[in-house]
């Protein structure tokens, strides 16, 4: 049995790929950033973990030793300006690794770029399959388009233009031919490319069995959904820029994301015939997944809370001046704190259950016309706003993104520590701890601040009169439902 390596494995891909390996027998290792990401999926204790970032090669060298396989299902789209120097770099250094490690198979997974005219997102990821494949080891290319699935930065864009505008004013692009995979297809070519009698070397398209524009995917959604026909009026004027601005308003996909995701429809990402993945793995017994068939599956996702990964999962590389998450309190030059404690007659459970619905649709206990004037204002200037919401309206687990929030550690019934993604003058962070005392639930909210410069330190003096109306009136109406509901439950 081959042992594989997936990169990426808390990734939205990738989280699905490792769980689908298990299930066909494979020894499977992942190689994460934070192991604590991986702790709380269902399949953390059935891999191997290796810890290390793709820049280090050490790292990756050592994660590699022993696998036949190496999935390589990395990005940087969402992290910084120059993402595509930084996807060469990372495809450089894991390439080399794999040499050295002796691979007998790198799989990557990228994107359709057969237009001349393609976007610097999809030539980024031509210029990364180029780069693996420059240091010896075969690399099996896979390219897909739009990928629909519950959770995919694709899809949720699709639900939410969709279900919010009943009337929109879109580029000409949205006549643009497109052809979209569901994510169970995806799995399906991934996983078998393993089972090829001999490494592979070579660049093949997977698609879904439909070519559609993205109009009549929002049609099609629309219909589905029990929606009225949208009316779609195409202007000429909307740029890349401009659409993905919008895109960011109006859905939980942030701009900076949105755009690479704009660019990409302008060009046609058809699969190419000369380049067909029927040549390598046939088409599944059942055949690919409709249009329809895979919006439906998501929706059901959707709405059952059975969304396995997101977009949102994959964190991206803090930049330059961020020390580590992980650093000790004294590795900031100044530290702010805004600390509250309430005492309730509820038992741990119950108040832990309140604090655990955080955000999302379920709110924020009070203010919350604050916290979406600050979701917006993050929003205004490029950030990831409240859109992004909870990936399940009840639960959490280390690595959910929660609106502009990250679950950084969790431990449940006693400590949930959230760090925030916004557009921040410095770092900040809003944790919760539950213990007993004196036959009572002790919950302690502590909200810090390590300021970035002066300007950091203006910003925490700036919003500090705001703490007074959000975090008191926040624990005390955590404590007061979680006292009303175990009286309920009694």
């Amino acid at each position: 049995m081959k042992r594989i390596l997936v990169t990426g494995a808390t990734g939205y891909v990738g989280g699905r790929l490792v769980r689908n390996l298990l299930e066909q027998g494979y020894q499977v290792r992942v190689f994460v950033r934070d192991e604590k990401k991986v702790a709380q999926y269902s399949w953390a204790n059935s891999v191997e973990i290796s810890v290390g970032n793709v820049s280090d090669y050490q790292a990756i060298r050592t994660a590699l030793e022993g696998i036949d396989v190496a999935f390589y299902l990395l990005h940087s789209i969402n992290s910084a300006t120059q993402f595509d120097q930084i996807e060469r770099e990372m495809a450089a250094t894991f390439g080399s690794a794999a040499a050295d490690a002796n691979i007998k198979q790198i799989v990557y997974l990228g994107g359709i770029a057969n237009d001349k005219k393609t976007s610097r997102h999809l030539q980024s990821r031509t210029e990364t399959g180029v780069e693996l494949a420059k240091h010896g080891v075969p690399v099996l290319e896979l390219r897909a388009g739009i990928i629909i699935g519950s959770g995919s930065a694709s899809f949720e864009m699709l639900r939410h233009l969709t279900h919010r505008l009943p009337i929109m004013t879109t580029p000409k692009w949205v006549k643009n031919r497109t052809q979209p995979i569901a994510i169970r297809d995806v799995l399906y070519y991934l996983s078998k490319s393993i089972e090829l009698p001999k490494a592979v070397s070579g660049v093949y398209d997977i698609g879904g069995p439909e070519v559609a524009s993205y109009e009549i995917m929002m049609q099609k959604f629309a219909a589905i959904a029990g929606l009225r026909k949208r009316v779609v009026i195409k202007v000429p004027v909307l740029t890349p820029s401009l659409s993905s601005l919008w895109i960011g308003f109006v859905t939980p996909v942030p701009t900076t994301l949105a755009r690479p995701l704009v660019e990409s429809l302008i060009s046609e990402v058809v699969v190419d015939a000369e380049k067909s993945i029927d040549k390598l793995i046939p088409k599944p017994e059942a055949g690919l997944t409709p249009i329809n068939t895979a919006i439906e599956l998501a929706l059901e996702m959707v709405s059952n809370n059975k969304i396995e990964t997101r977009w949102s999962d994959a964190t991206s590389p803090t930049a330059p001046w961020q020390k580590a998450q992980g650093d000790p309190s004294w590795a900031g030059a100044t530290e702010f704190k805004d600390v509250r404690v309430e005492y309730s007659n509820a038992p741990i459970e119950n108040v832990w259950a309140c604090i655990e619905r955080i955000g999302g649709e379920n709110g924020w206990y009070g203010s919350d016309w604050l916290w979406y004037l600050r979701g917006l204002l993050d929003r205004i200037f490029g950030g990831v706003g409240l859109r992004r919401g909870r990936r399940d309206p009840f639960k959490l687990r280390v690595g959910d993104s929660l609106d502009f929030w990250r679950v950084e550690e969790y431990e449940e019934g006693k400590k949930l520590r959230l760090y925030a993604e916004m557009i921040l003058p410095g770092k900040a962070w809003l944790e919760f701890t539950l213990e007993e005392e004196n036959g009572k639930t002790k919950a302690t909210q502590v909200a810090t601040f390590q300021p970035r410069g002066l300007g950091g330190q203006l910003y925490w003096r700036g919003i500090s009169p705001f703490h007074t109306l959000l975090f008191p009136t926040m624990l005390r109406n955590i404590c007061k439902i979680a006292k009303r509901e175990s009286k309920l439950l009694n």
